[in-house]
């Protein structure tokens, strides 16, 4: 684990701007991957939350997005991996068409799940019709001890992870090869301007394995480990600590140019619940959407009607592309190098 202390006098710095910090525009490859954000509606409002999501949010996929999303997995082989979020997406409008359209075209299916959604009233289904799906589950869990997770999601979202984790260890998840289950790390939030990258990921992984396996009879795929970036409740609350600018400051003193091949932004596109384009769900939050060179941002009906997801030539980029880049990588699949 690398750390750093942040000197005082670095606080009035700027931090350079990261299209800088590139030898070249950061291009699109092949569009491989769509990612799509069926709204912000969720059980849980956990700390770090880059969506800022909650029970009281409302915003969810229309019927009309939907449906396009929908056409747009028919219409294009090329794509390989529908990967879906929110919120909780699998309390969302459109979550079963989706998953039901990408299993009928042989795409993989990657579903981000809080894990507690499963005793929520009305959704005590949805692991078994995940395993009927073959849907790979790629599950929240911050820390493997329960003062942490409670700390960032809430009390007693351990306690239920355990119980969601073994739910589904029953049904064949990680077990199973067609019954994938991954789990994510995030770092806690700083307190003081004394940051970390995240530890090393496979031992990382190797320690979660043995705990969950040891004291509650757990198994699982992989680990992800995810860097905070300052987006959403996170960056709310560095700013309220006045962490902000050192911590991006932190991150571009460990900007690692080798990752900048494997981020996830080359070959996907973030798709919104309006049906907006994104580059990246972090761009998505960021309301910073894609652009065609002649400027014009897209939507997934004007996808549709071009008849190609590879109109973007250049990715767009912000100071928050530090925390994908520092150290060994960070993306929505873990570590990047």
């Amino acid at each position: 684990m690398v750390q750093q202390k942040v000197s005082p006098l670095s606080l009035d710095s700027l931090v350079t701007p990261f299209r800088k910090k590139l030898n070249e525009p950061l291009s699109k490859h092949k569009i491989t991957v769509l990612q799509i954000n069926l709204g912000k509606r969720c059980n849980l409002a956990c700390s770090h939350c880059h969506v800022e999501a909650g029970p009281k949010r409302t915003e969810e996929l229309s019927p009309e997005v939907c449906q396009q999303i929908i056409a747009t997995i028919e219409k294009f082989p090329q794509i390989q991996t529908l990967d879906l979020t929110g919120g909780a997406p699998e309390m969302l409008y459109g979550f079963k068409a989706i998953v039901e359209a990408a299993r009928t075209h042989g795409k993989q299916l990657i579903v981000r799940s809080n894990l507690t959604i499963y005793f929520v009233p009305d959704f005590a289904d949805i692991p078994e019709y995940c395993a009927k799906n073959q849907v790979r589950i790629v599950a929240s869990l911050p820390c493997y001890l329960s003062d942490n997770v409670d700390k960032m999601r809430g009390n007693g979202v351990y306690d239920a992870s355990i119980s969601a984790l073994q739910w589904l260890n029953r049904l064949g998840y990680g077990q199973n090869p067609n019954l994938i289950l991954d789990l994510v790390y995030n770092p806690q939030l700083p307190t003081q301007d004394k940051f970390a990258l995240t530890p090393n990921q496979s031992n990382l992984e190797k320690d979660y394995q043995v705990f969950l396996k040891e004291n509650f009879g757990i198994n699982f795929n992989n680990l992800f480990a995810i860097t905070n970036l300052p987006i959403g409740r996170t960056k709310l609350y560095l700013e309220r600590q006045e962490l902000d600018k050192p911590y991006l400051q932190f991150l571009e003193s460990h900007f690692n140019s080798t990752t900048v091949e494997h981020l996830m932004c080359r070959n996907e596109l973030s798709i919104d619940y309006l049906g907006n384009v994104y580059d990246c769900d972090f761009n998505q939050m960021e309301n910073l959407p894609s652009k065609t060179l002649t400027g014009e941002t897209l939507t997934v009906g004007k996808l549709l009607a071009a008849g190609t997801l590879d109109l973007i030539e250049e990715i767009r980029t912000a100071n928050y592309c530090y925390g994908c880049t520092a150290g060994c990588g960070s993306s929505c699949g873990g570590t990047l190098i």
